[in-house]
C-alpha cells in the first residue's frame, strides 16, 4: 500500500466515522458527517499541499483546495 492509498483510506474512514457519529441520537447526521469531512480535509491538505504527487505549478490545484475549504466552511456555518 502506497502513501496516497493510505491517504484515500484515511479520507474514507473519517467520512464513515463522521456518518457513524451522526447516527447517534444526540448528534444530527449532517453535523456528524461534516465533522468527518473536516477531518478528511486534513488528509486532502496533506495530499495536495504538503506532498503533491506531481508538481503543482498549475493554479487549478490551489483553486480546488480553496473551493473545498470554502464549501466545508459554508456547510459548517449553515449546520450550526
Amino acid at each position: 500500500m502506497e502513501y496516497y492509498d493510505r491517504l484515500l483510506g484515511g479520507m474514507l474512514a473519517s467520512l464513515l466515522v463522521g456518518a457513524a457519529v451522526g447516527l447517534h441520537p444526540a448528534v444530527r447526521f449532517n453535523v456528524g458527517l461534516l465533522g468527518g469531512a473536516v477531518v478528511a480535509t486534513v488528509f486532502l491538505w496533506d495530499a495536495i499541499v504538503r506532498r503533491p504527487p506531481i508538481p503543482t505549478s498549475e493554479p487549478g490545484y490551489a483553486a480546488a483546495a480553496v473551493i473545498w475549504h470554502v464549501v466545508i466552511i459554508a456547510f459548517l456555518i449553515a449546520g450550526l
